[in-house]
């Protein structure tokens, strides 16, 4: 399957991997019949998904199987009046539905909207009226469900929710439907090839930071930007388990659990557990035999708290990270316990991989690697200009308006001021800011929202976690501004506790010296605050948002 996209496929350095990787992207490329169904016809029996939850079920998938329910599923979609263009927001955990949805969607040329099950009634009534949604397929989770319901009157353009669910639904409502009972019913039909490389295939919703979320857009060609995340970072095999820990709301989805992964050829682990428990992701691990395993950090941080050298991990060749900065003091302590050495990727909702620690060189541990060669990366400051080594700035895609590379954001949809912020100057501004050494690596240092300027200091909140991650008494941390009236802002630390340790002023005094200790005293956080947990996202991003608005309240 790669040969058709890859004229060369191995390389020699790093060097040679940055000046000779190509992708060729073939004309009207449509991910579902090109990968999922030319699968499915060259061996009946490879193996797609594996779908496993935290009670020990456990389903497999074969590319036939998903090739002939997403075509059943596309009938069912067509038959409800969903065509090419219409906006259908899915909300399915990991339930196979999901990857089912995602490729029927695709073959009808319909836009899919990847949506978390924690959205409140508010939040679905904005997304459903700014991008014009007219289905929604949701699991039949009983509060996600009521939210649904509450939003549904003053969603504007919706006539359909469907419902997933083991056990048949009666919903007398007009416009509900019992997706599974349908798709098993549904006879196969033909589905016409109507999609073009430049239509919309995919929008995500970003978090929202800095004001209400911006509706992010790809085309059809974004699936093969992820072949460099899938072989070349997260370094997935043909046939071999590979395991990313995300939600299918989330873009971590799209960059490790469909698109890459099936273009290699890899078996994907739909681990669907309804809350992150570490030691049933540690069994899950070894029971299966995951070869390759990507996750953010947090799920790290909780893994090397478990009694981890008792897991058999010799299955497992490559273990990637991403989501958030990974402090060193994780790296080294997961490579202590299991002899894996964890590679930082970095990129966005926008992005495929553009930043990742490949294996032509080696890790520096709290760097994020090296540029993809699919990417001209380059760091500036507020004028533009590039930044010299060592000096924090911008993360800047550059020359898109020569040759924009595969896998880029097609736009911000309807909203020509994040447009205009975004694109400028024939570059694209990722809004993150890092310094590259003098060796080419770079270093992450935090979204330019999140940076705190303190009495004329410029602090990245990285730093002063990576530092606080140092102490035995810390299980995890998240480091934001807090408003000060002398120094504008001051550093903020907001830390979880590992066992056996109780917050006190004596402690926090302890934690304070310590910051001063590893890095520059003026880092140290002047506000300490010890809670039982951090706010996240379901794929395990910390929500320092969150921390911010409660302190600003």
């Amino acid at each position: 399957m790669l040969e058709k996209y890859l004229p060369q496929m191995e390389f020699e350095s790093y060097e040679d991997f940055k000046a000779n990787f190509k992708i060729n992207v073939p004309n009207n490329f449509n991910f579902a019949f090109d990968v999922v169904d030319e699968w499915a016809k060259t061996d009946k029996s490879k193996m797609a998904l594996v779908w496993v939850d935290g009670k020990g079920n456990r389903r497999d998938y074969t590319f036939a199987d998903m090739a002939l329910l997403s075509d059943k599923a596309a009938c069912v979609l067509k038959r409800h009046g969903v065509g090419k263009g219409d906006r259908v927001m899915l909300m399915l955990k990991q339930r196979p539905e999901a990857w089912i949805c995602f490729l029927a969607l695709c073959k009808l040329g319909a836009i899919c909207i990847p949506a978390t099950y924690q959205l409140t009634p508010k939040d679905i009534v904005y997304r459903c009226n700014a991008a014009g949604v007219c289905s929604i397929i949701s699991v039949d989770d009983g509060e996600l469900i009521d939210h649904i319901n509450k939003a549904a009157p003053d969603c504007k353009e919706l006539k359909n929710i469907f419902y997933v669910s083991e056990n048949p639904i009666e919903d007398s409502l007009p416009g509900r439907y019992d997706f599974k009972r349908e798709l098993e019913n549904e006879p196969v039909g033909a589905i016409e090839r109507l999609t073009q490389n430049y239509d919309i295939m995919l929008m995500y919703f970003s978090s929202g930071t800095t004001g209400m979320p911006k509706m992010i857009t790809h085309d059809f060609t974004y699936p093969l930007g992820h072949i460099i995340t899938a072989k070349y970072w997260q370094n997935v095999k043909e046939d071999k388990l590979h395991l990313t820990m995300s939600d299918s709301g989330w873009a971590k989805f799209a960059w490790g659990k469909i698109y890459g992964q099936w273009i290699c050829g890899a078996t994907i682990v739909a681990y669907d557990n309804e809350k992150f428990d570490a030691k049933n992701t540690l069994e899950t691990i070894t029971s299966l035999g995951i070869y390759s395993f990507c996750a953010p950090p947090t799920v790290f941080r909780f893994l090397i708290k478990e009694d981890i050298a008792h897991y058999d991990f010799s299955s497992i060749k490559h273990c990637s990270i991403a989501g958030e900065p990974l402090n060193p003091e994780v790296w080294e302590r997961f490579r202590e316990l299991t002899g894996l050495t964890l590679c930082e990727g970095f990129g966005q909702t926008e992005t495929p991989v553009i930043l990742a620690n490949y294996p032509w060189f080696d890790i520096r541990p709290g760097s994020t690697g090296k540029p993809s060669p699919l990417y001209d990366i380059d760091i500036v400051d507020e004028n533009g200009k590039t930044c010299d080594d060592g000096i924090v700035g911008r993360i800047v895609v550059k020359n898109i308006d020569k040759c924009r590379p595969v896998g880029l954001i097609k736009e911000y949809y309807n909203d020509p001021e994040a447009n205009a912020k975004a694109f400028k100057n024939g570059n694209y501004d990722t809004g993150d800011t890092a310094w590259r050494d003098g060796e080419g690596y770079f270093w992450f240092v935090g979204r330019s929202d999140d940076v705190i300027k303190c009495s004329g200091y410029r602090i990245g909140p990285f730093e002063v976690e990576s530092a606080l991650m140092t102490h035995k008494a810390v299980l995890e941390c998240a480091v934001t501004a807090a408003p000060d009236p002398v120094r504008g802002q001051v550093v903020k630390a907001t830390i979880v506790l590992a066992r056996g340790y109780e917050a006190s002023d004596v402690l926090k005094k302890e934690l304070q010296d310590h910051v001063k200790h590893v890095t520059a005293p003026y880092k140290y956080p002047r506000i300490v605050e010890f809670v039982k947990e951090l706010p996240k996202t379901i794929s395990g991003k910390i929500k320092r948002a969150d921390i911010r608005k409660c302190d600003e309240n």
